[in-house]
């Protein structure tokens, strides 16, 4: 063997090793899906600290590699499987619930209990596509994990998806996460179409200052009544609660602070990232995933017309009226679908401040949505 057939022969061996012998068409769809991510997150704004982990984890699930070398989250005992094992077990959902409750204010849904139905309302899109789901052959848990998403919660989406369909798990947690980032995008079209000019003016009356007793005693009660009705929801409303009370009771606030900063920081960057790697194209590009993303926008849409309907038909009976808006809050996208009940609020006057207002329907859709998993895990769970 002469010196350039020897060169040769190493530049073909090492050719072999690269990840392009494996490159197909699909791993590259889903990298410039993964940089899109990045994308919408860096310059439009679309949820940064879920679409950068996202995006950076899809392009690095689709990079090929050997069949000897142990490195996606599908091959065993690779670093990336131990780190999406916190995915495939629902361990990182109920951890950024607890951060949640530790930064969520529950005061306005307090001062004002009816807006609680708002939040209740919006879960209408979880089991009308659960039902167009079982239409669509898929078995009653996937259709139950599939539902989920129209409550634009991520994390209770890979948690029941995690108990009920783990196959569909990549797919439902990308549409999940997907839709909460296009909360600015699909909301406002649905809200200006169902309400009137008069009704997006209507202005609401200041909440009234809830005690500190209030709101310690709330997390306890709330715990109770909800697990006692839906047995399921123990561990996302458990730890949803117990971070709330850990705020609300000033005497623990170093475990508050490092819920709501650092513990829920690093759990979003795992999980994301996790997710993100999860979406290998063989595995991730299917019919049945198509599915589940055109079912999750019409979840989505579903419980946000559902909110805003139900809000006009308190009305009815209301004598101090409610701005309908309000209603789109009702899905638990936090606090993103509030922000744009403020925005779309002030585009017709720009003096009316709805986003404290909306924050109850909001945060009433966290706990809704938590509830409505725990409901349907109770009754599909094999």
């Amino acid at each position: 063997m002469n010196a350039l057939e020897y060169i040769g022969s190493k530049i073909s061996d090492w050719f072999g090793t690269t990840a392009f012998p494996g490159l197909e068409w699909g791993n590259a769809i889903m990298i410039v899906i993964g940089i899109g991510f990045i994308y919408l997150a860096i310059f439009k704004h679309y949820e940064p600290l879920l679409l950068v982990p996202i995006g950076f984890g899809v392009i690095v699930g689709n990079i090929p590699t050997m069949a000897e070398m142990t490195l996606s989250v599908y091959d065993e005992g690779s670093v990336l499987q131990y780190l999406y094992f916190g995915v495939q077990k629902g361990i990182y959902p109920p951890l950024i619930f607890l951060g949640i409750g530790a930064m969520t204010d529950f005061s306005t849904m307090l001062s004002n209990p009816k807006l609680v139905l708002l939040g209740a309302a919006a879960q209408l899109g979880v089991f009308l596509t659960y039902l167009g789901a079982l239409t669509l052959t898929f078995t009653p848990q996937e259709a139950g994990a599939i539902g989920i998403i129209g409550g634009a919660d991520g994390p209770t989406a890979i948690f029941l998806a995690s108990r009920l369909a783990p196959d569909l798990l990549g797919a439902i947690a990308i549409a999940a996460y997907s839709y909460m980032a296009l909360v600015p995008v699909i909301q406002p079209p649905i809200m200006r179409m169902l309400t009137t000019r008069e009704e997006r003016l209507i202005r609401m009356r200041p909440s009234r200052i809830v005690s500190r007793q209030e709101r310690i005693a709330f997390p306890i009660a709330a715990f109770l009544i909800c697990t006692l009705f839906a047995p399921g929801a123990i561990v996302l409303i458990g730890m949803l609660f117990f971070g709330n009370l850990m705020k609300e009771c000033t005497v623990t606030d170093r475990l508050a602070l490092t819920a709501r900063s650092a513990m829920i920081d690093i759990v979003t960057i795992l999980l994301g990232f996790c997710v993100g790697a999860s979406t290998n194209a063989q595995h991730f590009l299917q019919a049945r995933s198509i599915l589940i993303f055109g079912l999750g926008a019409v979840s989505f849409c579903i419980a946000t017309a559902g909110g805003v309907l139900f809000a006009k038909a308190m009305n009815l009976v209301l004598r101090e009226k409610i701005n309908p808006l309000l209603g789109a809050a009702g899905v638990s996208a936090v606090p993103d679908s509030a922000r744009v009940v403020q925005m779309v609020g002030q585009q017709e006057d720009s003096t009316n401040f709805l986003l404290m207002h909306a924050m109850a329907p909001n945060v009433a859709g966290v706990i809704g949505s938590a509830v409505a998993a725990g409901m349907l895990w109770s009754q599909l769970a094999k």
